[in-house]
């Protein structure tokens, strides 16, 4: 069993959801990005999505586009961003990480090297955005031979013959886009994403996480009492846009806050 899929079970046995934070890595620098790791496990994040700086993230608003230009003036890597995992689970063996990016850096090492690396630095899963199931088969049966879940996304735009070929593919937990458009996008119809996780909870078995406009403790809680996971990207990586000063420990509050109100959800 992945630690993704250990921290779920025991998240479920506990009637609680997963607080899962994107933050990109190398940004706002490289040096900071582990103590960024740390401060959001302290505040209560069960897993961390740690994003792979690309030149082209056509997924992500301005927000975490700017984040990973920050990243690559800093000339970070995939091998760069390994080390960084390495760094973190030197000292948290527990927490499970998520690598996601985009195809082309993964695709330019090869799966099997990608995965024999990724696994060596302590990953635990991949997430890669423009890779859909139909074109996914070969890297998901590599990652998951070498122990990597396979993540997908899926939109409210997703029709159900998709939904069907991630559920044969996809393990750890399943990333629902609860809007149309980009990262960082308007406000989410809580209402609306719950009616469509219930169709999608017809086909998936493993826990569906819901990210995209999700901005307070408010709105986690929200999302906490119709999902298994509760995913924040853009709020948090603002915090960066702010400035290298005292950012971890803003992290680390916002992400307390958040898991509070969480955590009363059900009550």
């Amino acid at each position: 069993m992945s630690r993704i899929q250990s921290v779920m079970q025991q998240l479920a046995a506990q009637n609680r959801q997963a607080l899962i934070p994107f933050i990109t890595a190398g940004d706002p620098n490289p040096g900071i990005t582990v103590e960024l790791m740390h401060a959001l496990v302290q505040g209560g994040a069960d897993v961390i999505e740690l994003g792979v700086p690309f030149s082209d993230p056509m997924a992500d608003g301005p927000v975490i586009q700017r984040s990973s230009e920050r990243a690559l003036a800093h000339k970070v890597t995939m091998r760069g961003v390994f080390a960084m995992v390495a760094e973190f689970r030197s000292s948290n063996p527990t927490t499970p990480v998520v690598l996601m990016g985009y195809a082309n850096p993964v695709e330019a090492m090869g799966y099997e090297e990608f995965a024999k690396s990724a696994i060596a630095a302590g990953v635990d899963g991949v997430l890669t955005v423009d890779m859909p199931p139909e074109e996914a088969e070969e890297s998901a049966k590599v990652f998951k031979a070498h122990g990597l879940d396979p993540i997908f996304l899926l939109a409210p735009t997703t029709p159900e013959s998709r939904v069907k070929a991630v559920a044969e593919l996809a393990s750890g937990y399943v990333y629902y886009v609860s809007l149309k458009g980009v990262t960082g996008s308007a406000n989410l119809d809580v209402a609306d994403v719950k009616a469509k996780l219930d169709v999608l909870k017809q086909f998936l078995s493993i826990p569906v996480g819901v990210g995209f406009g999700i901005r307070d403790a408010a709105t986690a809680k929200a999302v906490a009492q119709i999902s298994d996971a509760v995913v924040i990207g853009s709020r948090l990586v603002q915090e960066s846009e702010q400035g290298e000063a005292g950012l971890a420990e803003r992290l680390r509050v916002f992400m307390a806050e958040v898991r509070a109100a969480m955590d009363s959800a059900r009550i």
